[in-house]
């Protein structure tokens, strides 16, 4: 008899907190269970109101996870205003209600939420002005950021940008960054001085820089990250992205991985530097850019090389739109397999320096300018590879100029005559391509 009015009582007790939890979670107080490893940032005075300053509450609750040796700090739903910025401990995750990245479009256009309508959303307010300052969430070693949106409240759709400080940096080894959306920060990722990042499952709309990723030595991975214009496409805003915006941005990082990854309307979609630190090598999967002025530029590589494979490129708009550049300073090698490149542009790559560029299984369109007597590939320098390419129009398709040091250029279909201008002084050989 008493085994028995224990197990009812038990079962009593379950089910009395079982339904205290559904009624809490459904009035939006709880939104997951407590536990000696999750730590909810209302119970630490979060506000969640959208005017209260909620970044004291918030860092109390990162720092009582850090005390307790790690653990998950969860925010409910709720709009969060921050007049300062984070620091997420050691093994600590930050997170939100969302698990996978939510899509607002709401501000620009009619159909889908604004930010401040559901979920997590974080008001970022501190460092307008500047670039300067702390990050507004900075991770440490196997800290997380996960499934929350981060809106600045105080940008305007129709104006010049303000400048801000990153959104997120990540520091230490192995921190992370899943399901989130950056919406409209100034500058988004500061992926710099750590060791294995992972950047995944992460859309939006920064402005000024994208990704900025350098002084990684120990492999870098970034997955699923697709930057549109969803918070703002209006004209004075969206000019000044163009003509100033950054998508991927990579200095020194050995062993890089790129997969799945996408930007519309920026100056340049992905940019490969020299820093301090050095340059870059990696491997790139599928990667995308659509309406930027350069989809693709190389101001210098690692000589073992940047891998780039199955991208997709479009250029139209801009003072010269061009597909692919390297510059005069590049040593190293850049190869693009089964890659496809259109839009109206002027041309598909112009390539200058000493390393080595390669064409091969790719398909070009829609290059030559208005008048269309410019080469898809103007190679001006270095080493040219061009093998198995489809050009689809009948243009010009290359032009070496008088610095290129050896080109091999084979077994291509062209629409129309074989047109190929060689006026270089170096080792060259072409054959065995096919013409209408």
């Amino acid at each position: 008899m008493k085994h028995g009015c224990v197990r009812m009582g038990l079962a009593s007790l379950v089910l009395a907190l079982s339904l205290s939890t559904m009624v809490q979670a459904s009035a939006g107080v709880v939104t997951t269970a407590a536990g000696p490893d999750r730590f909810d940032v209302r119970q630490f005075g979060a506000a969640g109101d959208g005017k209260t300053d909620d970044t004291a509450a918030f860092q109390r609750a990162l720092d009582a996870a850090a005390q307790a040796g790690g653990g998950v700090v969860s925010a409910p739903r709720g709009n969060y205003f921050f007049a300062g910025h984070l620091n997420v401990p050691n093994a600590v995750t930050l997170a939100g209600l969302w698990q996978s990245v939510p899509a607002h479009n709401g501000i620009r256009d009619k159909g889908l939420p604004k930010p401040t309508d559901d979920g997590t959303t974080f008001l970022v307010t501190e460092g307008a002005g500047s670039e300067e300052g702390p990050a507004f969430v900075t991770l440490n070693t196997n800290s997380t950021l996960q499934g929350v949106v981060l809106y600045y409240p105080d940008q305007n759709v129709n104006d010049v940008p303000k400048p801000y400080p990153w959104a997120i940096s990540l520091r230490g080894k192995n921190p992370a960054v899943l399901a989130v959306e950056m919406l409209n920060p100034y500058n988004g990722i500061d992926a710099t001085r750590n060791e294995r990042h992972l950047i995944r499952d992460v859309h939006g709309q920064p402005l000024r820089r994208g990704i900025m990723v350098d002084a990684i030595f120990d492999i870098g991975r970034i997955e699923n990250v697709h930057f549109n214009p969803w918070w703002s496409h209006r004209p004075k805003l969206f000019q000044w992205q163009m003509e100033n915006g950054e998508a991927f941005i990579f200095g020194r990082t050995d062993w890089q991985y790129v997969f799945n990854t996408f930007c519309f309307g920026y100056k340049v979609g992905y940019r490969f530097t020299k820093t301090k630190a050095g340059v870059c090598n990696g491997n790139f999967l599928g990667i995308g850019a659509d309406d930027c002025y350069t989809a693709l530029v190389v101001e210098e590589c690692a000589p073992f090389g940047l891998l780039i494979t199955n991208g997709e490129y479009v250029s139209f708009h801009g003072p010269d739109p061009t597909m692919i550049e390297v510059q005069p300073a590049n040593k190293g090698t850049v190869r693009f397999v089964n890659c496809a490149f259109w839009g109206p542009c002027n041309q598909i790559a112009r390539l200058a320096g000493a390393g080595t560029a390669g064409f091969s299984d790719c398909t070009f369109t829609q290059w030559g300018g208005q008048e269309g007597n410019r080469a898809a590939i103007q190679a001006q320098g270095g080493t040219v590879l061009i093998r198995g390419c489809e050009f689809r129009q009948d243009r010009p398709q290359v032009e070496l100029g008088p610095n290129v040091a050896r080109a091999l250029i084979s077994e291509n279909l062209f629409t129309g005559a074989e047109r190929i201008n060689n006026q270089s002084r170096g080792k060259v050989q072409i054959g065995q391509n096919l013409s209408d």
